[in-house]
């Protein structure tokens, strides 16, 4: 690891006015003042004032990749945009080392009036590259944003996809010493986004990352410390990723059941038990990491419904499907309706080992050739697992081990 530091983030804050004239009128005043030397208004909120960002400070070096989450508004790309010096801090210092490329906006830096070709040397020159260097550059560039038969064509005629493929291209093979990523990988198709993951790596051999995203795995995936920003704070910092994250995923509430489905079937009743824990009253049970967890569900079929096919299926925090508990045959659970319609099923599953965190509890009633939904319950419960160590993976397993080298 190269212990060059070319980022160095001293205490910045930054704050704005939520009303238009006032925030003009403050701007004038401020101008005013700071001729003065006067800067004491930078230290305090004025009447419609907020913090965007407060008293943040980091250092990130050559071979390093700074994660950045949080809810929306919680001051990440207000955070970017002091790092690319778009506006400048009103408190703190920010000492820069080396060649910057960023990818703040969606097509941010490219003229939508000039073609790819020619916004391909703009930016190139923007980061301080000579023509030359970026003739060397040029044929690979194209190759890795694919869009060859279009990069004489305006990039105003470019979908959200191409200009982010462009841009992140750019910025790829000019290989900076800093680069900030804002959460625009999201809008590249799955394929673009693992050959920009799989770039990412490269470029921070050489390079400092500040990634901005709100899909957790690509977190997981190629940063090496993380910030968690709430209302402008960092509220957590460090390498412990799944810490964080887990913090960031924490922060936003359980919605209530919802149900959904042609109404023929309904859940009466969904409960939870483990070795004698029983949910809280709220739909939630805490379950250390390896027990055994009991289901009973109550189903009501109604009269026209014959037959049907039951699934419990298991999310994580991120509304991503984890499990996906059935019958046998590996398909939902089938049984004929009784004479009273009431059906009470008692499920087993042995040894949880799901993820640390929170996970929750759909279940699917549908016919038998799944063409129908007659009902689909969401939030029915809530398990939160509790395990010594956390991991972007959706599950742990404990494996046997064996060493087999050979002296």
């Amino acid at each position: 690891m190269n212990d060059d530091i070319l980022i160095r983030v001293d205490h910045i804050s930054k704050k704005f006015c939520k009303d238009l004239k006032r925030s003009l009128w403050y701007g004038l005043k401020d101008v005013a003042l700071s001729l003065k030397g006067n800067v004491e208004h930078r230290n305090r909120l004025r009447k419609d004032e907020f913090w965007a960002v407060k008293d943040v400070s980091f250092e990130l070096r050559r071979g390093e990749c700074l994660g950045l989450i949080g809810h929306n508004g919680a001051g990440k790309s207000t955070l970017l945009k002091m790092l690319n010096g778009l506006i400048t801090p009103d408190q703190g210092t920010i000492t820069m080392k080396g060649r910057v490329g960023a990818l703040i906006e969606l097509g941010a830096g490219f003229n939508p009036i000039l073609t790819g070709r020619e916004n391909v040397y703009n930016n190139g020159a923007v980061l301080g590259f000579t023509k030359e260097e970026i003739d060397r550059k040029f044929d690979a560039i194209v190759d890795f944003a694919e869009i060859g038969e279009f990069i004489d064509t305006p990039v105003q005629n470019y979908s959200s996809g191409m200009k982010v493929r462009l841009g992140f291209a750019v910025a790829a093979q000019m290989e900076p010493d800093i680069l900030l990523i804002d959460e625009v990988l999201a809008v590249g198709d799955m394929g673009f986004q693992f050959k920009s993951l799989n770039a990412m790596s490269e470029i921070m051999k050489k390079s400092a990352v500040i990634f901005v995203s709100h899909t957790m795995q690509q977190i997981y995936r190629v940063c090496s410390e993380v910030m968690l920003l709430n209302h402008g704070s960092a509220i957590f910092h460090g390498n412990q990723i799944g810490r964080g994250v887990e913090m960031y995923l924490s922060r936003f509430a359980r919605q209530g059941a919802q149900v959904a489905g042609s109404g023929e079937a309904v859940v009466k009743d969904f409960s939870m038990n483990s070795k004698g824990l029983r949910e809280n009253g709220l739909g939630t049970i805490t379950l250390p990491y390896g027990a055994d967890l009991g289901l009973d569900v109550e189903i009501e079929l109604d009269p026209s419904v014959p037959e049907a096919l039951v699934q419990i299926v298991v999310w994580n925090q991120q509304m991503l499907p984890v499990m996906d508990i059935v019958g046998t045959g590996l398909e939902g659970y089938y049984f004929k309706r009784n004479a009273t319609g009431r059906h009470k099923f008692h499920v087993d599953i042995p040894r949880i080992t799901l993820n640390y965190g929170n996970h929750y509890f759909s279940v699917i009633i549908i016919s038998p050739d799944a063409g129908k939904v007659y009902c689909r319950h969401d939030n029915a419960g809530v398990i939160q697992v509790i395990a010594d160590t956390m991991s972007g993976a959706h599950h742990l397993y404990e494996a046997d081990w064996i060493e087999t080298t050979k002296l």
